[in-house]
């Protein structure tokens, strides 16, 4: 299965077990560990209980993880949850997944994480709003080159940069745990009575556990990805538990939980009670490395969803964008049609409003995933010594628990964008059966 996939796409299994790691957990950890400490803390109404928030948001993550590794190491193909998708429900279904992400989803991610390294490098820089554009087009462009360079190059930056965004999260757990308690004061009993709820505090977290799926687009590259994907994934998910839970944990002993919640950044005014005025440039640089490495990671596993698409001639243009590179092996034409949409997204300030429309939708297909476990044992079981999820059929279970509360909770909390973004999916509908008949009139 792994030679048809390579023969396939035509690119190099050339990304290693720890590159493949590093997009794991550096996709996960973006800037939202350093932000959302004291949205969680408000709804859940406790440290004890946002600590548990997070223990929980991370389980019902790796519940859906561990649920996905499975399929990924039995279709150990690129393309990801699309070519999942097209595996367990058809092409129909797996075009509208694809185009929303090739065209909409992915890109505008891919801008957002530009975007906001421009901002924070503004704390250094003294540049205005449109010169920060131009600088996350400079910082999109070159990730962009070393992309179409080599696969390897990206999967390097992808290390450094995770090591890099690891350095302040480590520095803050370790002299928040070493240092003493900070001083509550009348603020800890009144914050207790005022949690909105525990149920909102994970829904809180299983958006900082957002992003993990992303590896998967890749698998078609991955050395021995039927082994290593159930592996990585299971152990960047792990690793991630433990660091938000760490961290939340430090947070707590270096601030008041009134101060917590009352701040819109309460990791960088952790880092500054724990390291005076040079905390705050700490934490920012270790925010600029952090979306460095999630731009790096989106673009990287992006283009892999319009490359798999074009080889089945789901998208205008298709030849070119299932194209290889013959000098480089890496999808280029598919890197830089998601780099161009992206610059447009940059330019034209959507990416965050897109990406907040096609939340409820890609939850929709992502839960659709989960089950596909189902679907697929119901079919046929594993093979034998390939990998099974464990304490089936209560793990996948959990994890479309999860994918069900998010998507009731984004319903009841903003249906009109839940609406809209369904309308946008359905805009898929002819361009697939536009597409099916270019196909059937060139047979």
């Amino acid at each position: 299965m792994e030679n048809e996939a390579q023969k396939n796409t035509g690119m190099k299994r050339s990304v290693t077990a720890l590159e493949t790691m590093a997009i794991v957990v550096g996709m996960i950890i973006g800037s939202g560990i350093f932000l959302k400490p004291g949205i969680v803390l408000k709804d859940a109404g406790s440290e004890g209980m946002s600590l548990l928030a997070w223990i929980v948001g991370g389980l019902i993550t790796l519940a859906s993880a561990l649920s996905i590794a499975e399929i990924a190491s039995g279709i150990p193909k690129s393309g990801g949850l699309y070519t999942y998708m097209a595996e367990i429900y058809g092409k129909r279904t797996a075009f509208l997944l694809g185009w929303v992400q090739a065209v909409i989803s992915y890109p505008a991610s891919v801008a957002a994480q530009a975007i906001a390294f421009a901002t924070y490098s503004a704390y250094f820089l003294p540049i205005n709003d449109l010169e920060q554009k131009f600088l996350g087009v400079g910082v999109l462009a070159f990730i962009l080159i070393m992309n179409i360079i080599s696969t390897k190059c990206g999967g390097v930056i992808q290390v450094l940069a995770t090591i890099g965004k690891l350095v302040p999260v480590a520095a803050i757990i370790v002299f928040g745990l070493i240092s003493g308690p900070v001083a509550q004061g009348a603020g800890t009993a009144q914050t207790a009575a005022q949690g909105t709820g525990f149920g909102m505090a994970i829904l809180g977290t299983l958006w900082a556990y957002d992003g993990w799926i992303g590896v998967t687009n890749m698998a078609g590259e991955v050395k021995n990805p039927a082994k290593v994907l159930p592996k990585v994934i299971f152990g960047g998910v792990a690793f991630v538990i433990v660091v938000y839970a760490a961290f939340n944990f430090a947070v707590f002993r270096a601030l008041p939980q009134s101060a917590i919640i009352a701040s819109k950044t309460p990791g960088a005014d952790a880092a500054q009670a724990l390291f005076g005025k040079s905390g705050a440039a700490f934490l920012t640089a270790g925010i600029i490395v952090s979306t460095f490495g999630a731009l790096n990671g989106y673009l990287m596993t992006a283009a892999r969803v319009p490359q798999v698409m074009g080889e089945q001639g789901q998208l205008p243009f298709a030849n070119v964008l299932a194209k290889v590179s013959p000098k480089f092996r890496t999808p280029a034409n598919a890197l830089i049609f998601q780099s161009i949409l992206a610059v447009v997204y940059i330019f034209s300030g959507t990416f965050n409003t897109l990406t907040d429309l096609l939340v409820f939708v890609l939850w929709i297909f992502f839960t659709m995933g989960v089950f596909g476990l189902f679907l697929l044992r119901r079919r046929s079981q594993p093979k034998k010594g390939t990998y099974r999820v464990p304490l089936y059929p209560l793990t996948p279970a959990v994890g479309i628990a999860g994918g069900v509360y998010i998507l009731v909770s984004t319903v009841l909390g903003d249906p009109v964008r839940s609406l809209i973004g369904i309308g946008i999916t359905l805009l898929g509908v002819p361009i697939y059966a536009l597409m099916m008949r270019r196909q059937k009139q060139k047979q």
